[in-house]
């Protein structure tokens, strides 16, 4: 094989869609936080208090949440390259309309109808990023690919905060919604124009198709429409590993939403800075993820080179970052507003090392079952972007503080790890046409895993 691999120079298209995807994603984020960045201006003029605030955030939650597994069963049946590329251009348009709120009768209730129709199209974007990595990428690339799609939500946060914060001080609230909902229509018509899953994009040579199947990619399995079983969702939802996968993705994402959601006004109302410094000060902490996150995806391929398992390889980064993201709590013990940032950054730094739970989902779901496993996993770690706006925004209502918000963020932190350690154990792919449902086993791993030591 390494000899017929040699013969002819490797293209490397597999970057150039990775680079797609990670534009993509930052454009996904962009939307999501553009509510946050337009949170305390809205709720100065549209007379929102806090628990109804929490509860437009949590409306993107809720379909977001509702529509992983139908979106994980479109995405099966459609392939990763129309299904994310029509999301797009959707969500991108319901972003754009968002703007528009105050004109309407009840202003909450067009805000709250626009973000649960957002959460319903950006349901499929993540399952459909996990499904392109493992087609277009060898295990021994997967964790660096995972994070480089992962830390474009820190990347977001970090470029996109200044520019949102200003957009807001300079012109209005409304036209942060414009500015992204336009862009983010352009570049979905540009996706589905790049974009081609391995065995249809002329770009690519056999040399590089060799390469990721030979290293446990699984370039041939293409978006053919797949049939759908419910043995395969009770197999993949019933599993122990998989039931620990989820616990810990809950955690992490809590992290996410406290950023994502209250992190702008937490500045504001809790340590007084303007909106034009919390632009810049929130961009800290992103960019600490972001630094995280590579940091991750690196350190968990390093180890599968140097003959580490599997599980090994991506399960310390992720117990090493949730066990120090619970770190967070320090900020309720401190008053300088340097360290309480510093504190932020070093919380998200750690949760973006810990951010391998789609790369993990990539290694042990089902071949034929990729979108409804991806699914199962979102819907229950963006459980997550309902529960944590919620009970934060009932949190503050009730103490008046955002003292036990930070320890509510860093308890999950650690619970996070402890389903890591203790529940997930040994991390292989499933097949749930191979399992006895009743006994639990799992299958081995299939010929093109590649195998590591214990």
């Amino acid at each position: 094989m390494e000899t017929a691999i040699s013969a002819t120079k490797r293209t490397n298209v597999r970057w150039f869609i990775l680079a797609m995807i990670f534009i993509v994603t930052v454009f996904n984020y962009v939307d999501r936080a553009t509510l946050s960045i337009a949170a305390p201006s809205m709720r100065h003029e549209l007379g929102f208090d806090a628990l109804t605030m929490g509860i437009a955030f949590s409306a993107f939650g809720w379909a977001y949440t509702g529509m992983q597994i139908p979106g994980g069963l479109i995405l099966d049946r459609f392939g990763a390259r129309i299904v994310l590329g029509a999301s797009l251009i959707v969500w991108s348009a319901l972003t754009f309309m968002q703007g528009y709120v105050h004109m309407f009768a009840s202003a909450f209730g067009a805000l709250f109808v626009l973000r649960f129709l957002m959460g319903i199209a950006e349901s499929p974007a993540f399952p459909c990023n996990s499904r392109l990595t493992v087609m277009w990428f060898p295990s021994a690339e997967r964790g660096l690919a995972t994070s480089v799609f992962q830390l474009a939500q820190y990347f977001a946060l970090a470029v996109f905060t200044p520019v949102m914060t200003y957009t807001v001080s300079a012109w209005g609230w409304h036209y942060v919604f414009f500015t992204t909902g336009a862009v983010g229509i352009l570049i979905g018509l540009w996706w589905l124009k790049a974009v081609r899953e391995p065995q249809r994009d002329h770009r690519v040579n056999a040399a590089e198709l060799d390469y990721i199947a030979a290293g446990g990619g699984l370039p041939k399995m293409g978006d053919r429409p797949q049939p759908f079983r419910w043995k395969q969702v009770s197999a993949i939802a019933a599993n122990r590993m998989m039931i620990g996968i989820y616990i810990g993705q809950f955690c992490l994402t809590s992290i996410t939403w406290f950023f994502l959601t209250w992190f702008p006004t937490y500045l504001i109302e809790a340590k007084g800075m303007s909106i034009l410094k919390v632009g810049l000060v929130a961009a800290l902490p992103a960019i600490a993820g972001c630094v995280g996150g590579l940091i991750g995806g690196v350190w968990s391929d390093w180890m599968l080179k140097r003959g580490f398992s599997l599980t090994a390889a991506r399960k310390t980064p992720i117990i090493f970052g949730l066990v120090l993201s619970s770190s967070i709590v320090v900020a309720n013990y401190v008053q300088s507003t340097s360290i309480v940032i510093l504190v932020m950054s070093i919380a998200f730094f750690a949760k973006g090392v810990g951010n391998l739970g789609w790369c993990i989902v990539g290694d042990v779901s089902p071949r034929h079952a990729m979108g409804i496993s991806g699914g199962i996993f979102n819907f229950c770690g963006n459980l997550a972007s309902i529960v944590t706006p919620l009970a934060i925004g009932w949190m503050i209502k009730r103490t008046g503080s955002f003292e036990v918000a930070l320890t509510y963020v860093a308890t999950l932190s650690l619970l996070g790890a402890f389903a890591y350690l203790v529940i997930v154990g040994k991390l292989q792919r499933l097949d749930p046409d191979e399992r006895d449902g009743a006994s639990g086993e799992r299958s081995a791993p299939a010929p093109l895993e590649p195998r590591h030591g214990n």
